[in-house]
């Protein structure tokens, strides 16, 4: 889930190799819950990241119920539509033209992109929430998997932020570009940098602590798209467009900031004392 902030995790000074690293406070999303610190606003972007979070959605259900009041259902929907993508788009332009992170905008224009599709195609203005329930319904089903198997997701996920794996995998595919532009004999050598980099994001299965934690943790993501789903869906076949619009707002971005937070909560301090996780990379193999 990055969008290009600070990364939390990541050391912002010297630091003692013998000692856990504490991630720094300073995280948007998931990053939020490794923090030592935990900010509402911060997790869930700032006001301008809940501003394009909420904002397409906003314009399209009040706009749809205000011009359908008129009786014309399908202009009601094309003006509801064109101002849901005007927004998405000036998001993305606007992050263009400051030369800011996109990525938090530009998912947010895909998604307000494939409801449009759906629902212009279809007619009906409850099709542009049916993307949000199908990727709630997959995300709830995968979770309750990794419950069911005993690999909690949140444990994955946390780990791999606590354990800076997307920086790792980054200066590692770097480094080995680096030495195949330089065509030398290194850059293809059978077993260079073998330590397997998926270590560190594994290893909290051995502590039955960090276990029940993560799972804890992942029970309250499976009730976040429980909840969505079990209040969401009825209204969807009701046709009751304007409380599934008001429902998609509450249970949007407040619900999945207080989940963030329970997640904190439980994560918190999860680490304490205990050495912190080492990813296999070229430095440590060099090191090694």
């Amino acid at each position: 889930m990055s969008d290009g902030y600070p990364a939390a995790g990541k050391p912002t000074g010297p630091t003692d190799p013998g000692r856990p690293t504490a991630p720094t406070a300073d995280g948007r999303g998931v990053r939020a819950v490794t923090g030592e610190e935990f900010s509402f606003g911060q997790a869930v972007g700032g006001v301008r990241g809940v501003v394009e979070a909420v904002l397409p959605g906003l314009l399209f259900v009040v706009i749809y119920v205000v011009a359908s009041m008129g009786g014309d259902e399908r202009a009601a929907l094309t003006w509801a539509l064109v101002a849901s993508v005007g927004a998405a788009l000036v998001a993305v332009v606007a992050r263009l033209a400051q030369r800011t992170p996109i990525t938090q905008a530009l998912g947010g224009l895909l998604g307000i992109g494939v409801g449009v599709f759906w629902a212009w195609r279809s007619g009906e203005a409850q099709n542009f929430y049916v993307w949000g329930l199908w990727t709630n319904a997959a995300y709830l089903a995968a979770i309750l998997v990794s419950l069911a198997v005993r690999w909690p997701v949140v444990g994955l996920v946390v780990e791999a932020v606590r354990g800076g794996f997307a920086d790792v995998a980054g200066e590692r595919a770097r480094h080995d570009d680096e030495r195949a532009r330089a065509g030398g004999a290194e850059a293809t050598t059978p077993g260079a940098d073998a330590a397997n980099p998926l270590a560190a994001l594994v290893a909290w299965r051995r502590d039955p602590e960090l276990v029940r934690r993560y799972t804890l943790a992942t029970w309250f993501w499976a009730g976040l798209f429980a909840v969505r789903l079990a209040v969401k869906v009825p209204l969807y076949f009701a046709d009751s467009v304007g409380w599934l619009g008001t429902a998609h707002l509450v249970l949007g971005v407040p619900l999945w900031g207080l989940v963030l937070w329970l997640t904190w909560v439980v994560v918190r301090g999860a680490h304490a004392g205990r050495p912190a996780a080492q990813p296999a990379g070229p430095a440590a193999t060099r090191e090694g």
